[in-house]
């Protein structure tokens, strides 16, 4: 398993240093409030978390436990009330908007319950778009192609089926070529043979590249493929498991 351990027009170059031995992510004390009317809602309370470069890690737990806020700040879709984190040894919380949008764009790929695709544009062209903007862009047929559509790459949204729009999601992700995957309940809304051959891809993207995975959901046995899974509870992470091995997604049951 792998080891754990001001505006301006240009914002800084956030990648980890060539050879580092520093975390992809850390984070210390990260607090999430919220405010509805008069009443602060706390999506995270001094939350701690170290992940490591190739890791699959699954984040579980149920509506509301905040494993969804986690995700948000570590992509730099959100920004923390308190605490720290940090991207290698660069600093997001206090981060503007333009370094935070550069951080999104050369490092960070999304994976979302629903599939933000353009149904006006061919998976290819849903590909491209992200490619067209990243600096070390992957080949949009080869995203394709490793997630099994090669024979689909001038389909639109609405002549592929959900899983097919879910793997162009996936492509169209990793075709950034990033350093981290971000994954929020990507089976959420697929059936459960879908969602395992969604599990599949998510799982070899990760053993062939080596890019960091985080995976949030709710269903236990999803954890059983990650090299670590942390619970979440009330906005805090309130246990860590760690696996030896993982299981492949053929092999899990829910």
């Amino acid at each position: 398993m792998p080891a754990t351990t001001s505006t301006s027009s240009a914002a800084p170059d956030l990648a980890p240093s060539a050879g580092s031995s520093t975390p992809v992510f850390t984070a210390h004390g990260l607090t999430k409030v919220y405010q509805m009317g008069e009443v602060d809602v706390h999506a995270l309370t001094a939350t701690d978390l170290t992940l490591g470069s190739g890791e699959l890690v699954v984040i579980l737990g149920p509506s509301g436990s905040g494993k969804s806020t986690l995700l948000n700040i570590l992509g730099g879709l959100d920004t923390p009330t308190a605490g720290e984190v940090q991207f290698g040894e660069h600093r997001l919380d206090g981060a503007d908007e333009a370094t935070l949008t550069r951080f999104r764009r050369q490092h960070v790929g999304f994976v979302f319950q629903f599939f933000n695709l353009l149904p006006s544009l061919t998976a290819l062209e849903n590909v491209q778009l992200v490619t067209q903007v990243a600096p070390d862009p992957l080949d949009p047929k080869e995203a394709l192609t490793m997630v099994g559509l090669a024979e689909r790459l001038h389909h639109f949204p609405a002549q592929l089926s959900g899983g097919e729009q879910q793997r162009v999601a996936i492509a169209r992700a990793i075709a950034k070529h990033p350093d981290v995957l971000l994954c929020d309940e990507p089976t959420g809304s697929l059936d459960y043979e879908t969602g395992k051959r969604i599990l599949e891809v998510i799982d070899e993207v990760n053993r062939e590249t080596g890019t960091l995975t985080v995976l949030v959901t709710h269903n236990a046995a999803i954890g059983e493929l990650a090299d670590r899974v942390l619970s979440m509870r009330d906005g805090q992470i309130v246990g860590e498991e760690r696996h030896a091995s993982r299981a492949r997604p053929a092999d899990i049951r829910w």
